[in-house]
């Protein structure tokens, strides 16, 4: 009784502890939508400059899910998990200064490459550092910290960005904060136990051959799946939430407005979150995650053709509930496919393909509002990528409810 107890507080500590940095991570992520939407005013830029600004963020991403999780598999997870976050908060702090376009598109760069870095990485230490009966329903709920942090950005944006004296330089200086955040982290964070305990020549393997066991014959279906689902998937995210704010002022919506009805959109993130962390170990990982896919397909698709504002509000609210939560599952799912030895560097290879999508959505969407392409059009190509995903998984993936990772 007493160890069980002991078990839990160590859970919840740990979970309180990542869902922090997770919580930072988002407020940045949410903050950049905002902010884009504030820079077409300030700044007075294109379309097509907004849409660079959130896929340079993305390469970004992906140069640091590569990079970091290599890292983690080979110098551990905590050591990685401070890095990035430390990474990312310090860029986000000096883009507060940013004099123009480029200087900003340079820090958004390695902001980019903390929170790519960051991410996989923190799923994977969770992921191996709890019970398999429970391992779903924590990741998914660490998960859940990404929309307190949206919830936040949300707030930020309406109350604050407004103000001449505060404007989107006074938020991003708000973003430096995990910077102090990730110094109590270095005393306080224990890394996995699978880490600290596995074969210590598998941490010295050389990076090609942790990247050619990803596509061996052990693991190439699970890659194969994981590359198509994340890439459909962030493809579709950052596509559409980047430009959620964007997409509202087109539909004839002031800036503040735009900002308040977003942050009424945001508060369904979480039950998204909390109904997935109920389901996940009692249906499973793989119906979940599809069911909820199918979800956001649908609201995506009425999203787009919404031309009031009742429907938007309940569209927008829906899709950010079956969304988020189709994350969640997503992230409990990636790092059950692989060993310890290549975890994260699967879950980062993974991340960092999707993050390609990441890239291409936002500059896909700027392209077609420049080009007078309907708001319809655009999020009826975003349901199309998240069916693809969907077919993915229900061709190529496994069940990995409660199996035990070795």
């Amino acid at each position: 009784m007493e160890n069980s107890k002991t078990a839990l507080l160590s859970t919840n500590k740990l979970l309180l502890i990542a869902g922090t940095g997770w919580l930072f991570d988002a407020m940045d992520v949410g903050l950049l939508s905002f902010i884009l939407a504030a820079l077409k005013q300030d700044w007075g830029l294109t379309p097509s400059q907004l849409g660079w600004i959130g896929s340079v963020n993305s390469i970004g991403m992906a140069v640091g899910a590569f990079l970091f999780g290599i890292y983690a598999d080979k110098k551990g997870r905590k050591s990685a998990f401070l890095f990035t976050l430390l990474m990312f908060s310090i860029a986000s702090g000096l883009s507060a200064f940013a004099w123009g376009l480029g200087s900003l598109l340079i820090l958004r760069f390695f902001i980019g490459m903390g929170l790519g870095g960051e991410l996989p990485v923190a799923s994977t230490l969770v992921s191996e550092s709890v019970e398999p009966e429970v391992r779903g329903r924590v990741v998914v709920l660490l998960e859940s910290f990404w929309a307190v942090g949206w919830i936040l950005a949300a707030l930020i944006a309406y109350f604050l960005i407004p103000l001449p004296a505060v404007g989107w330089r006074g938020a991003m200086i708000l973003c430096a904060i995990p910077a102090f955040y990730a110094l109590y982290l270095r005393f306080n964070l224990p890394d996995s136990h699978s880490y600290q305990y596995q074969d210590h020549n598998a941490q010295k393997e050389p990076i090609i051959k942790k990247l050619q066991s990803l596509l061996s014959s052990s693991f190439r279906r699970q890659t194969i799946m994981l590359w198509i689902v994340w890439f459909c998937v962030v493809f579709s995210y950052y596509g559409m939430f980047l430009w959620l704010p964007s997409v509202m002022m087109h539909k004839g919506f002031d800036m503040v407005k735009s900002f308040g009805y977003i942050f009424m959109m945001t508060l369904a993130q979480l039950p998204g979150y909390f109904t997935v962390a109920w389901l996940i170990e009692r249906v499973g990982r793989k119906w979940v995650l599809m069911a909820y896919l199918l979800g956001t397909l649908i609201s995506a698709y009425l999203f787009g053709i919404a031309d009031s504002i009742n429907q938007l509000l309940i569209c927008g609210a829906l899709l950010s509930f079956f969304n988020l939560g189709a994350w969640g599952a997503m992230y409990a799912y990636t790092p059950e496919q692989y060993t310890t030895n290549i975890r994260a560097t699967g879950a980062g290879m993974a991340a960092s393909i999707g993050r390609i999508g990441g890239i291409l959505g936002p500059l896909m969407v700027g392209f077609l509002m420049a080009n007078q392409v309907s708001v319809s059009m655009i999020f009826g190509l975003f349901s199309l990528s998240i069916l693809v995903a969907i077919l993915a998984i229900l061709f190529l993936g496994k069940e990995t409810k409660q199996t035990h990772l070795c």
